[in-house]
C-alpha cells in the first residue's frame, strides 16, 4: 500500500495595507497559480506601488513554508492570493461656500497561501 503525503498549505497575511482592495487584486490576480519564482519576477518587475507590498507577503509564505513546515521551496507554488476589505479612514476637503467633499483612504487585508505541487507520475 502506497502511503500518500498530504499537501500542507501555508499562509502568510498582512493586514492594514494602504491601498484600495480593486487595486491590489489586480496585482494578487496576477500571481495566483504560479510557480513561487515566475511570481517573485512578475512582482519585482510590476509597475504598480503596491506590488513591493505583494512581494513581502509572498517572501513571508515562503519562508513559513521552508522553516516551519519543511517544504520544498522549488516546487511550491501560490494556490491562493485573495484580498479583503479593512478599515476606512474618512477625512474631508474644504471646498466652495463652506461645503467639505469627502475624502475615502480605503486599507486592505492580503491573505497568501502556498502548496508543494504533487509529484507528477
Amino acid at each position: 500500500m502506497v502511503e500518500k503525503k498530504e499537501v500542507k498549505a501555508v499562509t502568510a497575511r498582512a493586514r492594514a495595507i494602504r491601498t484600495s482592495p480593486r487595486k491590489l487584486n489586480l496585482v494578487a490576480q496576477s500571481i495566483r497559480g504560479l510557480a513561487v519564482s515566475k511570481a517573485l519576477s512578475e512582482l519585482a518587475f510590476s509597475n504598480r506601488r503596491v506590488a513591493g507590498d505583494v512581494k513581502k507577503v509572498l517572501m513571508s509564505a515562503i519562508a513559513n513554508a521552508e522553516n516551519n513546515h519543511n517544504l520544498d521551496v522549488d516546487r511550491l507554488f501560490v494556490a491562493e492570493a485573495y484580498v479583503g476589505k479593512a478599515m476606512v479612514m474618512k477625512r474631508f476637503h474644504p471646498m466652495a461656500k463652506g461645503r467639505a467633499g469627502k475624502i475615502l483612504k480605503a486599507f486592505s487585508n492580503l491573505t497568501i497561501v502556498v502548496r508543494e505541487q504533487e509529484e507528477k507520475v
